[in-house]
């Protein structure tokens, strides 16, 4: 399987599909944005920042290390921040299939948790989830833009121990 999604993808390394990768995908939350008005919940300005985090720990790979051993501690923490990433879009997607009576009430905004509470605290509220991050405001395919963020990372997570996997077995 491994060897599959290797030949698909060509000979371009493994950092560079990863960091276009997540420049695509945070360019499309850009969009619906900016361009169709959608208003991202605290839980999905936290998966932007898990695709930001593994776009850059992915293109300071690239640019800065050549070594082989050092890519592969860059590429496990790319597969860490999509883990994370994972978690946290299943934990919206959750929230947008429970019942109406179910769904945590709306909190602050994040400026305003960041300014008031400690960090962990403010985690912990975020991942708590709010009414904003229960609904559905967009849909592809039937899934809704939270669905498609754990696709996305779980597909992020599994690049990126494949090419651990790869790097490590070819050292």
């Amino acid at each position: 399987m491994y060897g599959l999604i290797f030949k698909k993808i060509g000979g371009l390394s493994a950092e560079i599909n990863l960091a276009t990768s997540c420049v695509i995908l945070l360019s499309f939350g850009f969009y619906l944005e900016h361009f169709q008005n959608l208003s991202p919940c605290p839980l999905c300005l936290l998966q932007r920042l898990f695709y930001f985090m593994i776009f850059l720990v992915n293109i300071s790979s690239f640019i800065i290390l050549r070594a082989v051993r050092y890519k592969i501690i860059f590429l496990s923490t790319s597969a860490f921040f999509s883990l994370l990433g994972t978690i946290t879009a299943g934990r919206q997607v959750w929230l947008q299939h429970l019942p109406s009576d179910q769904v945590p009430e709306c909190g602050p905004g994040i400026v305003y948790l960041l300014e008031v509470y400690p960090f962990q605290k403010v985690l912990e509220i975020i991942y708590r989830g709010s009414e904003s991050c229960a609904e559905t405001l967009w849909e592809f395919v039937g899934l809704s833009i939270a669905g498609w963020s754990t696709i996305f990372f779980v597909f992020l997570l599994t690049y990126s121990l494949a090419s651990v996997k790869r790097l490590y077995k070819n050292q």
